[in-house]
């Protein structure tokens, strides 16, 4: 019963990014409009020459939809990344340092946990201007705190081991130690939680876009599209709900996919 429902999710996954990754994908080479084209006419019903109609400001909705996924992509990603590399970094650096100090690097990472991401990009906007790059940053960094955090206590938990403990009586570095012993025993929960930032980030990126802080004109963005069709949702609904749903295959399909990644090294930890 276990083997099926962790089959479920990963093929669940696996349909859910295949769909919105050709999208995006596609979008990088084609789509069926310029994404600048407002000759389609005003809030257009879905047709024969747009599938799923236009906005209220001509756009074809499916061309804006496939660019704003390969943003949302790319911003997720992008942003995630960073969050990996300054999080492992600081959580591996904050492991190795004396009691007193690793204590201060905890709280430290609490409080920029605790620090909201929108304000972080407000800041950053404010000082840079808005742009992906703003966006990218400021997700990257405020889920870096997260990420090291976690490697913080689990590079602590491997280091209590006799392996470890081995390894420093017999005169072996620290930068050896990290990649020989500490990263090969945290890095599957490790991609786990870099699969759910990988889902907030998305969220993040469509939350900042939404309030007119993440990725700017003329570039498309999932976010600003719901934003826009606020006031019309009424009279036509499909430029509200078919956004929303591509946000929600893409972060259902990531949160899946970590899901089932959990499940396979749990199993694998219970043999």
């Amino acid at each position: 019963m276990k083997a099926k429902k962790r089959s479920f999710k990963l093929y669940a996954a696996v349909l859910l990014l295949a769909l919105s990754l050709l999208a995006a994908l596609v979008s990088i080479f084609w789509t069926p409009y310029p994404l600048d084209d407002t000759t389609g006419g005003r809030l257009e019903a879905p047709g024969p020459s747009h599938i799923f109609g236009t906005d209220r400001l001509g756009r074809d909705l499916a061309s804006y939809i496939m660019a704003g996924i390969k943003i949302a992509y790319m911003v997720g990603l992008s942003a995630t990344l960073i969050a990996v590399i300054l999080g492992v970094s600081a959580g591996l650096l904050a492991a190795w340092l004396p009691q007193w100090a690793d204590h201060a690097a905890s709280s430290v990472f609490d409080v920029l946990i605790a620090f909201p991401t929108l304000l972080l990009a407000m800041l950053l906007g404010a000082a840079q201007g808005r742009s992906a790059w703003t966006a990218i940053l400021s997700i990257g960094i405020a889920c870096s705190a997260i990420i090291a955090r976690l490697t913080r206590i689990l590079a602590k938990q491997v280091m209590s081991k006799w392996f470890f403990v081995s390894a420093i009586t017999s005169g072996t570095g620290k930068v050896a130690i990290t990649f020989l012993h500490i990263l090969p025993n945290i890095w599957q929960v490790l991609s786990v939680n870099a699969a759910v930032i990988f889902g907030v980030s998305i969220l993040a990126e469509a939350s900042l876009s939404y309030l007119g802080l993440g990725v700017p004109p003329p570039n498309a963005s999932l976010g600003r599209l719901l934003q826009e069709a606020q006031s019309t949702v009424l009279t036509s609904p499909l430029g509200a709900v078919l956004p929303g749903l591509a946000i929600i295959v893409m972060v259902a399909g990531v949160n899946l996919l970590a899901d089932a990644i959990r499940d396979m090294i749990d199993s694998h930890g219970t043999r």
